[in-house]
């Protein structure tokens, strides 16, 4: 079961959160009356917050939150783009450093600046100076393997990417679409930064010679098809995060049953924006500011395996022991992914989906 590391605390801060959320118009802290209605968020499918957070939030707001959720990161971005003139809602998050030049260049998002404390360690991640994103988290993108199942096999744990073509792990790996997951993405990215230009796509094509499998979203692949991620699956190699392992925990003598492969690793950020023509943009604001709370930022570990941006939200004391962040991520240049990032994805799908 997942941790919620901030629930207890969610009353105060929430409280003052409210005394410090901002209206367009003039400033000032709106009342219940004020900004009663409704705000859409629009979330990838692994959206998820503690019970109670999203209820203290309506009754310190006078707002009710309704959620969509479209797909995963990937199709996010997608339906906000096919839906630009009928907006799915007023605000959204989960679009991540891979995708975030497509939406702002689409025009799909408005430009907000938090000022709430956490709003200064958030800006540090921005993907640009227009204000259309704020980051709410981070985190690597990595495989993880089943250790246990390697045990049981008396197979070598992998550890790089090389290994994964090696003939001892064939049919062990599945990964995300990169066409449709954001996570599939930063694993692909993971791949050209370390491959390069000229030989990511000869590694795919061992990948895939060696019975990769790919999955639409990242809760098919780690719940599905990854024997560690609990729902039986068989392949003991799948794509999550360096932060997934502690959540294997059931035993703390024992520690985690699964593990992050960090030379394989891409730094992720996921941020939130105003939807452009939202119907509530002062409400989306409001939301916004609800996700850089210390409520918040303190229960994304345990939700959502990521990270808060904030610096002074505590972290569960599994992290520091189970769930160290890789020295040297992969990385490529923002501005080579806004330049090419449609052609890698079109010809990822043709080599290795068809």
């Amino acid at each position: 079961m997942r941790t919620t590391p901030g629930a207890g605390i969610a009353l105060t801060v929430l409280t003052a959160f409210a005394l410090t959320a901002c209206s367009v118009a003039g400033g000032s802290t709106p009342s219940a009356s004020e900004s009663a209605g409704t705000v859409t968020l629009v979330t990838h499918d692994s959206f998820h917050l503690s019970d109670g957070l999203i209820e203290q939030f309506e009754q310190e707001s006078g707002l009710t939150v309704k959620q969509v959720a479209p797909g995963d990161g990937g199709a996010l971005v997608n339906q906000l783009i096919l839906t630009k003139d009928s907006p799915l809602g007023d605000v959204v998050y989960g679009i991540d450093n891979s995708f975030a030049s497509r939406a702002i260049d689409a025009g799909v998002l408005d430009p907000y600046t938090s000022e709430v404390p956490a709003a200064e360690d958030a800006a540090q991640y921005a993907p640009d100076d227009s204000g259309s994103l704020t980051a709410v988290d981070f985190g690597d993108v990595c495989l993880n393997i089943d250790t246990t199942w390697f045990a049981a096999h008396g197979v070598a744990e992998p550890t790089t990417l090389d290994d994964l073509t090696a003939p001892e792990y064939r049919d062990l790996t599945v990964v995300t679409n990169a066409a449709t997951s954001s996570p599939g993405l930063s694993f692909l990215l993971a791949t050209i930064g370390a491959k390069g230009e000229d030989g990511w796509q000869a590694y795919w094509t061992a990948l895939k010679d060696n019975g990769l499998k790919v999955a639409e979203s990242w809760s098919d692949a780690y719940y599905s098809d990854f024997s560690g991620g609990g729902g039986g699956g068989a392949r003991p190699i799948a794509l999550s995060y360096a932060s997934s392992p502690p959540e294997t925990v059931t035993d703390e003598a024992a520690g985690p049953t699964t593990a992050a492969m960090l030379g394989t690793c891409f730094r992720q950020v996921e941020y939130a924006g105003v939807i452009h023509g939202a119907a509530n943009p002062e409400g989306a604001q409001q939301l916004i500011d609800f996700l850089l709370s210390d409520a918040v930022q303190e229960d994304i570990p345990g939700s959502m395996y990521m990270y808060p941006v904030s610096s002074t939200a505590a972290l569960p004391e599994a992290w520091e022991q189970w769930a160290p962040l890789p020295e040297d991520p992969w990385t490529v240049d923002p501005a080579e992914i806004s330049a090419n990032r449609d052609q890698w994805v079109r010809d990822w799908t043709e080599l290795v989906v068809g």
